[in-house]
């Protein structure tokens, strides 16, 4: 509006409105509007004016509006279709506006109820102490990062609740369940079973829309007889000690990242290494994690475990070829 009033100013003391339009950067024709307001209603013609049509095409009669809304206020429940139903017998000669009109004219008026939209969430379990080594195992994904190919990796860790053993961190290329059936299958034949695992509330460890929120992987656990405990959604500290770890997995193995999932497994490996035999633990009186665990006395009865041949599936070879190396040598060492 300054900008305005010193246009008009300097028209009104003689200037050329050519001149002062070129000078302001606007049309002759702008110019003209402006100095035009002026003139017809002083000072209040050159603030800015609403842009609000003067009238809408498709706009019900009031009548037709009010009786609308005296509809919904004399039947409360009633919605679109019922009312405009009661328009059609109320007003036969005039044509009746669509059932989504009427909603918009309840909802304009703050005469619709909004709902929100139900999610079903996993919820959290009962959590154990797990004072001893293999009463309770963790496991999670540490969050997603980008190699030096571009790719991304999903390390999947699980590490023991009492010993802070941290028993795998595998790179995988995402969070499939069949990724991760594979890596405990290994697990549980090198380590045993545990007598629980406790996880969060995402996939592959749940599922909010089955049965009890379990997942296929949570249910192959259960046939194995492994108890399962979930954090409540939201509340990583539940889950502080594996946290904790990946905070330094993060500091001491990621940064910078590998090139590329062999590269970065060899680093995850490592870390594994000294983590567990060289790292001394302050909660541990000083001790290196494998000083204080042992592996599970309840061993897998066959390689084959019960329930694993329908999820069995090879990992992809990009991302996996050294996994499956080791896997391949440790059988033959055994055989």
């Amino acid at each position: 509006m300054d900008e305005r009033l010193q246009f008009v100013a300097r028209r009104l003391a003689g200037e050329s409105m050519a001149e002062l339009c070129r000078e302001f950067g606007i049309s002759r024709k702008t110019g003209y509007k402006i100095f035009d307001r002026y003139q017809e209603c002083g000072v209040q013609g050159l603030t800015d004016r609403s842009r609000r049509p003067y009238r809408y095409a498709h706009q019900l009669p009031f009548q037709v509006e009010n009786y609308i809304l005296n509809v919904k206020n004399e039947h409360p429940s009633w919605g679109a279709r019922k009312i405009r139903e009661r328009l059609g017998r109320r007003f036969s000669d005039i044509k009746i506006p669509a059932k989504s009109t009427i909603h918009a004219v309840l909802d304009r008026h703050g005469l619709v109820e909004r709902r929100g939209r139900f999610r079903p969430r996993a919820q959290g379990t009962a959590l154990s102490l797990g004072q001893n080594p293999n009463q309770l195992w963790c496991t999670d994904y540490k969050r997603e990062f980008r190699l030096g190919n571009r790719q991304y990796c999903y390390p999947l860790t699980v590490t023991d609740h009492a010993s802070r053993y941290l028993l795998c961190c595998e790179a995988l290329s995402s969070t499939c369940e069949d990724y991760a059936f594979t890596v405990f299958e290994r697990l549980f034949q090198d380590r045993g079973l545990p007598a629980n695992i406790r996880s969060d509330n995402g996939v592959p460890f749940a599922s909010a829309h089955a049965l009890f929120h379990l997942s296929k992987l949570a249910v192959w656990w259960l046939r194995l007889g492994i108890g399962i405990e979930r954090i409540k959604p939201g509340h990583p500290q539940q889950n502080g000690r594996h946290e904790r770890m990946h905070l330094t997995l993060k500091k001491e193995a990621t940064k910078p990242p590998a090139h590329n999932f062999l590269q970065q497994q060899a680093r995850f490996d490592e870390f594994v290494d000294v983590f567990n035999h060289q790292r001394p633990h302050e909660a541990l009186d000083m001790k290196c994690p494998v000083e204080v665990y042992q592996p599970s006395t309840r061993a897998a009865l066959h390689p084959r475990l019960p329930g694993v041949a329908r999820h069995r599936l090879s990992l992809p070879r990009q991302a996996h070829r050294g996994y499956q190396l080791r896997t391949h040598l440790s059988r033959e060492q055994k055989d």
